[in-house]
């Protein structure tokens, strides 16, 4: 049975283009082969940033912490079980000012530790997050794939190649601001998810 985190940060809710894509993807995956999903919505539970506290947790010894150091340091863990013990990682990703929304930053913050999903050697960092397949539906107002523009795509697959997951697959659903394009651009990425599930 394979294991699914689907990563929600869509500000609509399952309201957004970017929720339902991924959602829908999920449930395709979930009519062809056993999986067990866990769905962790960001909007729905959505993280505060990372605070100097929240750190301080996590640096300091286990047997050393207080009961509130205790509590801060059991939301990055929670996060990174989720991560490590999942072999798919879907994310619906909208775009809000050519960058990420700040609840999947902090979700990135907070699963993105030293030691644990990364470690620094002699030769630079090594991500300690291997054998996951991610795909990335991403959703998009205006056209940018491809562009300098897109610098979203670039901090993704940077940061999660970071962490060790390499094995990323984009799906763009773009132009769903403007009306001309949203039924055909959204039903193409419906395709590409479709032709998707059916081979994993």
């Amino acid at each position: 049975m394979k294991s699914i985190l689907l990563v929600n940060a869509s500000l609509n809710g399952d309201k957004g283009n970017s929720h339902s894509l991924s959602s829908q993807f999920v449930e395709q995956l979930a009519s062809t082969q056993q999986v067990s999903i866990t769905d962790r919505d960001l909007n729905q539970t959505p993280l505060a940033h990372l605070s100097e506290s929240e750190m301080a947790a996590w640096m300091t010894p286990e047997a050393e912490r207080t009961d509130n150091q205790v509590a801060l340091e059991k939301v990055s863990s929670e996060l990174i079980k989720e991560v490590t013990e999942s072999d798919i990682l879907v994310i619906g990703m909208p775009m809000y000012n050519f960058g990420v929304p700040s609840t999947f930053k902090a979700w990135i913050d907070r699963i993105a530790r030293a030691g644990i999903t990364f470690k620094y050697t002699e030769t630079g960092p090594v991500g300690l997050l291997k054998d996951k397949k991610v795909i990335i539906v991403a959703a998009r107002g205006g056209l940018y794939e491809g562009t300098d523009k897109d610098t979203q795509s670039k901090y993704l697959t940077d940061v999660l190649g970071f962490l060790g997951l390499t094995d990323v697959t984009f799906v763009y659903a773009e132009g769903l601001a403007m009306s001309d394009n949203q039924e055909q651009s959204l039903a193409k990425a419906k395709q590409q998810l479709t032709e998707l599930a059916n081979q994993l």
